[in-house]
């Protein structure tokens, strides 16, 4: 810039003159994103953490109440037990996919109600239409969803009511594991300015960088999320039959307990991320998710590779919740958590099938 007034006109105007505070490549990655959400704006982090805790941080104050479901993902629930307790923000559990649950514990000071669709690990449905109803009934009254398992390409919470969709954008949308990212859209203008501003003082906007991997991944996520969605319901089909399998958890079966609401809420299929629970408790859950060749041992989830995990001692364990919390959740010993990624779908199944015959 050549003058102090085109200084100024970029500040008024959100221009690019500093990179804590974005830049063209960051609001490429944004705006496609926000194209497939449907929202007023969207905005960038550098990880899903990053967002979740803007979110509540720049909205909640002391002595202010925070309803939010269990199970969840349990870096949100330790956000919320810990860094909130710290400022006196007061939280309430309720059953994961019961928005009567929400209702029931609504309360004056009640500022903020978290639900996340489908839900980590158990894919438990939140039925999005109820819950922005629910936000909308009352002045004030901000809904937030935790989309990451579902991604925009199946599921856009705006469209419902909801005020604020949020993806840990290192999962399905960047889609390769190959990033780390978040991303806030909301239909409100203030919320969208609030976290703006929130944002650029926290400094954890996206790197350019990440946001150019992270627009890449947006280009192809049609054709991986309807390769991931349509493996998915076959090998659902396939673990629902089998001896060893005890349940199945994913939203496109008619047995999932939540699947009309899965089938209002979310568009060209469900996803790919389901759970099952093998016969045998805890011993079994790890034999099998030790015993996968094709489909890899790890914690994360939405990239092209399969990935399986034990909840019960890995991501919802004792060093990350308590047995109570466990309990509550309904994460069984023999549960484990499969994100289904784009290989060939026989081989696949070959491999689930040779990992449950270990058991």
């Amino acid at each position: 810039m050549d003058t102090v007034d085109e200084y100024v006109h970029k500040l008024e105007n959100k221009g690019y003159i500093y990179s804590r505070h974005g830049g063209p490549t960051q609001d490429g990655a944004a705006y496609s994103i926000n194209q497939l959400e449907g929202g007023y704006g969207t905005l960038v982090f550098s990880s899903g953490m990053a967002a979740m805790s803007t979110v509540l941080l720049s909205l909640l104050k002391g002595g202010d109440h925070v309803i939010c479901q269990m199970p969840v993902y349990a870096g949100t629930m330790k956000f919320l037990q810990r860094a909130m307790l710290k400022y006196d923000v007061e939280v309430t559990w309720v059953k994961a996919g019961s928005v009567e649950e929400y209702a029931k514990n609504l309360k004056d000071n009640t500022k903020l109600l978290w639900g996340e669709s489908p839900a980590n690990p158990l894919c438990t449905i939140l039925d999005l239409e109820e819950f922005g109803r629910l936000g909308q009934s009352r002045e004030g009254l901000i809904t937030v969803v935790d989309s990451t398992f579902a991604g925009p390409y199946h599921q856009q919470p705006l469209r419902h009511g909801v005020d604020v969709s949020m993806n840990s954008c290192t999962k399905y949308l960047g889609g390769h594991s190959d990033l780390l990212a978040g991303a806030l859209s909301t239909s409100r203008e203030h919320l969208f300015e609030t976290f703006y501003t929130w944002q650029q003082m926290l400094g954890n906007n996206l790197g350019p960088f990440d946001a150019f991997l992270l627009h890449r991944g947006t280009q192809s996520l049609h054709v991986r999320m309807e390769r991931h969605s349509s493996n998915a319901m076959h090998l659902a089909l396939f673990l629902e039959k089998h001896p060893k399998v005890e349940r199945v958890f994913y939203p496109g079966l008619p047995s999932h307990p939540q699947h009309q609401a899965a089938k209002r809420v979310m568009g060209n299929g469900y996803s790919g991320m389901m759970s099952f629970e093998v016969k045998g408790g805890e011993q079994a859950g790890k034999t099998f998710v030790e015993s996968v060749r094709v489909i890899k041992l790890a914690v994360s989830l939405g990239g092209v590779e399969s990935l399986v995990e034990h909840p019960a001692t890995m991501t919802h364990g004792r060093y990350m919740i308590s047995d109570l919390e466990r309990d509550m959740g309904d994460i069984t010993p023999g549960l484990i958590r499969f994100s289904v990624g784009i290989e060939n779908v026989q081989d696949l199944e070959n491999d689930l099938a040779q990992a449950l015959d270990k058991i």
